[in-house]
């Protein structure tokens, strides 16, 4: 970007004065931004991202929050765009406040959190923000500690469920006391506190699996903005220093799954990013291959192809050295997604029969707690979407309805996924009937499941299906549809 006017040097009227306390406009940065347009401004952040391998969800939002001086300090992927952006520069220069000078506070002054991307500044009053989400319940006091458990509230019979799962405190209680000490001043997390973090990850993946990702999402944020807190908190011990980047980064993805499954892809594809950056400062290949292969999958669904091959295939090169063949599996697997969408078919099958024998060296103890959702019924789930990419829904639909076979009831919201890729995949392949029939069992799923993929599946076949609506077992479905779109 050498010939970009954002990389040109400030001029003396936008080099830095004082420090900017919080709430103060960044005039600096403002000036930087010169006569462009912040939504013009935001595009060239975001192309200056992809130069140097780093995805940020930049918009005229998030510059706006930079110019009043609700952004501190960026986060670690935005601090090495703007660098990038303007060399020779640190970000003083641009009119930011050191990050050792907000590192830890918290609360405080606000700012002890990197700032993520299209959310409020994390002050007392927003510390439960979450981009794109709706707002929670307004309350100031700490029973909004339990914000996993009551998301559920009013949403039907997963609420019960998911309500009773996560107990008196769920997995924030740890995670909330952590963070109230680090508002206090404690300037180090500990191995109580990255054990915490890691409980929150698996209680998300836990009740995602069993419910879906709606409802989930409203408030995951909080968990997360609570770790990133930590992590900027320092620790004591490489060890324990080792043990908070990877479950923060792996809460980052799980967060961002949330949003990915609830049709937010943007917020999705920054939590994605965030957690890149984190694996990359903490030199974590496996967390780096992680990143990738979310990042690989979201791609995919949000029509970008050639995004998805190319993260698909980075996610192998960070993975190779670490002896799991499941996790290369699925990675190749993720690459053969990216060939179906682009319409390779030669590539697409190339890449499926390397998945499929690296799926057949079995599970080994290298193989990341993460992988647990991938067994058989993830894989026939995973290939059947690849021939549905590439037009051969008969051969998509006998592997959708091998995954949906082989699938534990146990996993609600795979069963389901599998099952509504199975009804579209008939839908599409000329048997109508079968298809309504699969979709009355996804309908039967949907009080205990809240997946936005789900509904957006549902929704295809159901235009699919409209031509033959006077047929009576289709017309049910569709009734049955309407209704149940109705009342959620």
């Amino acid at each position: 970007m050498a010939s970009s006017p954002a990389n040109r040097r400030p001029t003396a009227s936008a080099r830095p004065g004082p420090l900017p306390r919080r709430g103060e406009p960044n005039l600096v940065f403002r000036a930087l931004r010169g006569h462009r347009s912040p939504g013009e401004f935001a595009a060239a952040v975001r192309r200056a991202a992809r130069e140097i391998g780093e995805q940020v969800a930049c918009d005229a939002r998030y510059i706006g929050r930079v110019e009043a001086g609700e952004i501190r300090c960026p986060n670690y992927a935005y601090e090495r765009v703007f660098l990038h952006m303007f060399p020779g520069l640190a970000l003083t220069d641009l009119g930011f406040t050191a990050r050792e000078e907000v590192r830890g506070r918290g609360a405080r002054g606000g700012a002890g959190l990197p700032a993520r991307p299209g959310t409020p500044a994390a002050g007392p009053a927003a510390r439960l923000s979450v981009p794109g989400a709706r707002p929670p319940h307004p309350s100031h006091t700490d029973e909004e500690s339990d914000v996993l458990r009551r998301a559920f509230i009013a949403h039907g019979s997963a609420t019960v469920a998911a309500t009773a799962a996560l107990g008196p405190l769920g997995p924030l209680g740890p995670l909330d006391r952590a963070r109230a000490a680090t508002d206090r001043g404690v300037r180090q997390a500990g191995t109580a506190e990255a054990a915490a973090v890691e409980e929150a990850v698996r209680q998300i993946r836990l009740l995602d699996d069993r419910h879906g990702a709606d409802a989930l999402y409203r408030h995951a944020g909080k968990p997360l903005q609570a770790a990133y807190a930590l992590l900027d908190a320092g620790t004591v011990r490489r060890a324990v220093s080792d043990r908070l980047h990877t479950g923060t980064g792996e809460l980052a993805l799980s967060v961002g799954w949330l949003a990915h499954d609830s049709g937010r892809f943007e917020e999705a594809r920054s939590h994605y990013a965030e957690a890149l950056a984190t694996a990359r400062t903490a030199g974590d290949p496996a967390l780096e291959a992680h990143a990738f292969c979310n990042t690989s999958f979201l791609a995919r669904d949000a029509g970008r192809p050639r995004e998805a091959l190319r993260a698909a295939q980075a996610g192998q090169r960070a993975a190779r050295g670490l002896g799991s063949m499941r996790l290369m599996s699925l990675l190749t697997l993720r690459e053969a997604a990216g060939w179906a969408a682009l319409g390779d078919r030669t590539g697409c099958v190339e890449a499926l029969v390397r998945a499929k024998s690296l799926f057949q060296c079995g599970a080994s103890e290298n193989d990341p707690e993460w992988m647990s959702f991938f067994g058989a019924a993830e894989l026939a789930g995973l290939e059947a979407q690849c021939w549905s990419a590439l037009g051969d829904w008969r051969r998509a639909a006998r592997f959708a309805h091998r995954a949906a076979a082989l699938q534990d009831p146990h996993f609600a919201r795979n069963l389901a996924l599998y099952q509504a890729e199975l009804a579209d995949d008939l839908a599409r392949s000329g048997v109508p009937d079968e298809a309504a029939a699969v979709g009355q069992k996804v309908l039967d799923l949907l009080d205990q499941v809240q997946s936005s993929r789900v509904h957006t599946m549902l929704a295809q076949t159901i235009r699919t299906l409209l031509p033959h609506r006077r047929s009576p077992v289709i017309g049910a479905f569709l009734a049955r549809h309407a209704n149940t779109v109705r009342r959620i």
